[in-house]
This record gives C-alpha cells, structure tokens and sequence, in this order.
C-alpha cells in the first residue's frame, strides 16, 4: 500500500480536535462547575444526570457500533456518519450551553434532553470515526501514526479551547449565562466545520468483511474476546482518571485556591491550568510512537505511562493547597501528564489490533462495533466520574441554597475544610487509585503487540 500523504493525516487529525478536543473538552471540564453554579441544578440533579446519561450510552454505542458496521454508500462505510452529523453535531452542542429562563423543572426537563440529545449524536459521529482507523490502512506502522495524530490534533485543539476559554469569557462579557451561551455557539460552529472536514479529506481503503445479516452473535462474541474485556476495563479506567481531574478542577479554583488567579496579563484559571497538561500531552501524543518502539511493545509503553500517572498523582496530594504553590501544581500537572500523551495514542491502536484478533477469530469484521467501546468507555468513565465528583462533594457536605432571585446556587457556608480536602482528593488521590488498578488490568492484557 502506498505512503498515506500528510494531508489526509492531518483530515483525521481534524475529527478527534473538533469531538476530544472542544466538545468533550469543555463537556469534561466545564459541565460539572456549569450545571451547578450557573445553569442552577442542584449537585444531586447534575450527578443524576450524568449517570442517567451513562446507562442510555450502555445501549446506544455498541448498537450504533453495529450499525455502522453495515453500512453502506458511495462515501463509504463510516464516513458519511462524519459528513451529514457535523452540522446537529455543533447545534446541539451550542443549545446545551444556553441557561433558559425556566423554572426548576423546566431547567432539568432542558437539561436532560439536550445533554441526552448530545449523547446520541456524539455516538453517531464519534464511534464510526474511531472505526475509521480499521479501514484506512492495514499497515500498522501507519495505523500508529494516524493514532497518533488523532491525539496530537485533540490535544492541541484541548489546548486552545481551555486557553482561550477565560479570554473569550471576558470578551463577551456579561453574565456568566451570557458568556457560556456564546462560548457554546462559537466552538459549536468550529466543531461541526472540523468534523464535516474530517469526513471530506480521509479515505477508506479497506473493505470490511460485512456480516451477511443482523444477530445477537457478534455481541456473544465480543463478550468472549478476552483482549476486548480488558481493553475496555482498561479504557474506563483512562477515562476515570482524567475525568476526576477534570470535573474537580473548577471546584478546586473556585474554593481550594480562591479563585482565578492573576498574573500581569495572565489570568490562570481552572481551563488555563489545564492547558498547562493539555500541551504536554500533546508533545507526548507525538513522541509515542518512538517511544512504543523503543520499549519493544504498546503494552510495555503503557505500563510506563501508567506508573508516571501513579506517582505523580499521589506527589500532588502532598502540595500545599495555597495559590502562592501554583507553579508548583503546574509542573506536577505536566510531569502527569507525559503518561497521559504516552499512552492515549496508544489505546487506540490497541482497539485497532483487537479488531484484527477479532476478524481472524470469527470470519467477520466487528470494527465499528469494538470501536464503539472505546467510545462508550470514554463517556462512561468521564461522566460517571464527573457525577460521583458531585455526589462525593454532597457527601462531604456541599450543599445548595436560594439566592435573592430565586436561583440554585452553592451555599458558601458549606465549604467546611472536609469539603476542601474531598476536592483535592478528587484531583490527586481518586485518579492515584485508577491509574493503580489500570496497571494490574495491562498485566493481564494478553496481546503483546
């Protein structure tokens, strides 16, 4: 097969910026602090939610996985999911950032329809562009690179999107409803440009071995690949980690460090701090293919990954929780976050190499099905995280209270030290403890690829 060109690398690169790098981005970090101190919803309304979505992405994503599998046009099997869903991809998007003027009811009613809406339409691009990646190429060298690309194009896009997201703030100005509302329309815009982009300037080469007609079988036989139930088990656990850090973030600005804090012109923010990762991470996306290769395997380069994850984490616990230590949290946020670019290309392509094992075991190709995995872990393990953020906070004792204008908002009195060391705790020690149980599951990985 002949050299894949740079151009249609960088057209697949497109499609993981617009979904992880903006979408899912500001879904993971912003939605939690979001919900609760601006939309109005109480912290058991926001955790409800998010597990409520969690169970409906259960049903959706291998069905839709499925689906894709089978279909066929002249764009090609995955594809046209890019193409005709880039535009409800950044309407949708854009709506779940409004704050209507309702009522309680009325406000939860919005809220789980469009973030359920959301949900779906994620799924419909989301899972068939991860299968992309099984049909562009069957040569794995440039399967590593295009995973590769994929990450450093959602990273560098998380990047921009959390740097940018204070200054857009204070460009718009206005009430804080104000200010997302905008922020949901303008990333909602370049999203769906850069998904319909994706769709556009790739090219599926391969033709996969369709299953003659719909079954039950293919999900009996996915159940029975052991390298897929640990994979998966392993991707959840990615997910949790980062989801624990991203959804504690703004909680951990807003009441453990006072605010945002401001530097001359810099304003560092809970998005600008992790900017600080998503960079790092993007060097690293980079950098993993060359270093996979020199550990000699992806299981052996994730396991190191893994490790830095684990170490750092549990160093960051130990920092004083004070603003004037904040480039202290800076560089403990960017050693992390070296394993977090090692290893994030790599998963993908590990979900390419079970597709393989899983085609050569049962005659047909279950790529978008598989793939579709790897997508319901990323939103099972981000949102139920980001839910038992809330829900663990209620616990410490967080509550909610009325303001003068009869809004849901956070009862300032309830922020006891408990609720501040459970913050801190949810940023450093919760993710210390998945990345530690993601270590014991790539033990068990069987695939030495």
């Amino acid at each position: 097969m002949a050299k894949i060109k740079l151009s249609e690398k960088i057209g697949y690169a497109l499609g993981d910026a617009a979904a992880g790098g903006i979408t899912w981005k500001i879904m993971s970090i912003a939605f939690p602090l979001f919900f609760t101190n601006i939309f109005g919803l109480t912290f058991a309304d926001a955790a409800t939610l998010m597990l409520v979505a969690r169970l409906f992405d259960v049903v959706t994503d291998p069905i839709m996985g499925s689906l894709a599998d089978r279909m066929q046009s002249k764009w090609g099997t995955y594809r046209p999911f890019l193409i005709f869903g880039a535009l409800p991809f950044g309407l949708i998007f854009a709506l779940l950032l409004q704050t209507p003027d309702f009522d309680i009811t009325g406000k939860r009613i919005y809220a789980y329809t469009l973030y359920l809406a959301m949900m779906a339409i994620y799924t419909m691009v989301n899972v068939p562009y991860g299968s992309l990646l099984g049909v562009m190429t069957d040569d794995d060298n440039e399967k590593n690179q295009f995973s590769s690309f994929r990450m450093v194009g959602a990273y560098a896009m998380g990047f921009i999107t959390l740097l940018s997201f204070p200054y857009v703030q204070k460009m718009v100005g206005g009430t804080e409803q104000h200010q997302y509302s905008m922020i949901g329309i303008f990333f909602g815009i370049i999203a769906a440009v850069m998904t319909f982009a994706c769709g556009m300037m790739t090219k599926e080469r391969l033709k996969p071995k369709r299953a003659e007609k719909y079954s039950g079988k293919q999900f009996i036989d996915l159940v029975k690949n052991v390298p897929w139930l640990y994979l998966t088990a392993i991707s959840v656990c990615t997910n949790f980690f980062n989801g624990f850090r991203y959804a504690a973030a703004g909680y951990m600005f807003t009441y453990c460090l006072g605010g945002d804090i401001t530097m001359g012109h810099l304003i560092i923010n809970y998005t600008v701090f992790m900017t600080f990762g998503e960079l790092t991470c993007m060097i690293f996306g980079g950098i993993s293919p060359w270093f996979t290769k020199k550990m000699g395997s992806k299981k052996k380069a994730f396991m190191v990954a893994a490790i830095i994850c684990l170490a750092f984490s549990v160093i960051f616990f130990f920092i004083p929780m004070k603003a004037s230590w904040i480039w202290v949290m800076v560089a403990i946020v960017i050693l992390t976050s070296m394993g977090i670019g090692i290893y994030s290309p790599l998963l993908w392509s590990m979900y390419s190499d079970v597709a393989d094992y899983a085609t050569e075991k049962n005659g047909t190709s279950s790529t978008g099905l598989i793939f579709s995995s790897g997508t319901m872990a990323q939103k099972l393990g981000t949102a139920i995280s980001g839910a038992l953020v809330a829900l663990f906070l209620g616990i410490a004792g967080a509550s909610m209270t009325t303001d003068a204008s009869g809004n849901s908002i956070v009862d300032p009195a309830s922020i006891t030290p408990s609720v501040l060391n459970m913050i801190w705790s949810l940023f450093s020690l919760f993710p210390a403890i998945i990345a530690a149980l993601m270590i014991v599951l790539l033990i068990k990985y069987p695939i030495k690829k």
